[in-house]
């Protein structure tokens, strides 16, 4: 194992400042907890379970009705983070641990909540559309609601397939399979556990997928849909870290450049295990893509310098 890869794992720990996908996890875990806990009190203590999805889930999850909606806005966020049955939760978990994992591996911590998030919202907007404009959605459209991760889990999967296609898993089954594949697989189970003649659920999946393709796609082209999103996280942090100093990125760490012809000389940096840290945490936040060559250069010599 070279010094980046033994480095960066090592930093892939549970308090890690800005493991975008431990934060996901986290939260979904602590929202299933306390609903779980809740529903078991309300067993244990024989109450009505009917009055605990009026009292208390039905307030987590999106109503399709607007009326509704309005009296409960939040939930256009928490239904993303609410579930009721153990078996789907731990299904989006590992869904979402498996495309989210890779997803920071190319892109960075910056990309995932965003695209989560976008997800889940276009899944919410097209659901409640849906309900309003399909006659057969109209008439149930009072007693509908969304609720669950998959929506953004689908946003996820999609964005990571767009990001990479041939990306391959598990290498050591005949050189890896293609991560297009294990989206294929996702996509069948998430479809074919929706409830039958839930159309509404199948156009929110099938809209998040579009937003996790089209968040990508401008990517692509140099626009960042998540930098609000992201500079809005970092003014929060700041709030109640007032000692924390901003690191200011430089010009060429923010435009990567290639200079093709013949250089007159070529520099070579001295390696210093802060340099080390310093690439290490720009792996971690933007990905490796994003390193120039003379941080890889860096860290090939330090892997060479650690094999001797």
């Amino acid at each position: 194992m070279n010094v980046k890869e033994d480095n960066y794992r090592k930093r892939m720990h549970l308090g890690q400042d800005g493991n975008a996908l431990i934060h996901l996890l986290i939260i979904n875990a602590i929202v299933f907890v306390i609903l779980k806990f809740i529903f078991v009190i309300y067993q244990v203590t024989q109450l009505d379970i009917k009055a605990y999805f009026s009292s208390v889930f039905n307030w987590f999850v999106l109503p399709a009705d607007i009326e509704k909606l309005s009296s409960r806005p939040w939930t256009i966020l928490t239904y993303m983070f609410s579930e009721q049955h153990v078996f789907k939760f731990i299904s989006n978990m590992f869904w979402l641990w498996s495309f989210g994992y890779i997803l920071q591996d190319l892109t960075g911590n910056k990309k995932l909540i965003p695209i989560y998030v976008y997800g889940g919202v276009t899944g919410a907007v097209l659901f409640i559309a849906a309900h309003y404009i399909l006659p057969n959605l109209h008439i149930s459209a009072s007693a509908s609601w969304l609720v669950g991760a998959n929506p953004a889990i689908m946003a996820v999967a999609i964005a990571t397939t767009t990001v990479a296609p041939d990306y391959r898993i598990f290498p050591m089954i005949n050189g890896g399979i293609p991560l297009w594949i294990l989206t294929l697989i996702f996509l069948v189970i998430n479809f074919s556990s929706i409830s039958y003649g839930d159309s509404g659920a199948y156009i929110a999946n099938m809209g998040a997928a579009g937003m996790g393709f089209l968040f990508i796609y401008q990517m692509h082209r140099g626009k960042d849909w998540s930098a609000w999103m992201n500079n809005f996280f970092d003014w929060c942090n700041n709030l109640f870290n007032p000692d924390k100093k901003q690191k200011k990125k430089s010009v060429r760490d923010e435009f990567f450049y290639n200079v093709s012809g013949t250089q007159p000389y070529k520099k070579i940096p001295h390696i210093t295990q802060k340099r080390i840290d310093d690439i290490l945490d720009k792996i971690n936040q933007q990905g490796y893509r994003f390193l120039t060559n003379e941080e890889k250069d860096i860290l090939k010599r330090a892997a060479e310098e650690e094999d001797l």
